[in-house]
């Protein structure tokens, strides 16, 4: 489980970019791409290395109006995931 005060970020090298071509967003990484959904890209897009999780958390709540703790959960595991891929950093 990762911290609520750690402040994650886009490894270098990878960014989220719209699929142009068959709609949704693709995490792209050198010699990877994943294709994730729109949910996924919103968490991404947040994750500059300034915000906190709590902060990324908070806003994703207020804006798509959806509980908080599952919010925080599917966040997390997210975040989990893609740090084991070293596509995140914390």
């Amino acid at each position: 489980m990762i911290g609520l005060d750690t402040r994650p970020k886009l490894a270098r090298g990878v960014r989220v970019q719209a699929d142009r071509v068959r709609g949704g967003f693709n995490l792209l990484a050198p010699e990877h791409v994943l294709r994730v959904n729109t949910s996924s890209a919103a968490i991404l897009n947040l994750c500059d290395g300034q915000r906190s999780l709590r902060e990324i958390v908070d806003r994703l709540a207020e804006e798509y109006q959806v509980d908080r703790g599952r919010i925080e959960r599917e966040t997390n595991a997210l975040l989990q995931d893609l740090i084991a891929r070293r596509m995140v950093e914390t």
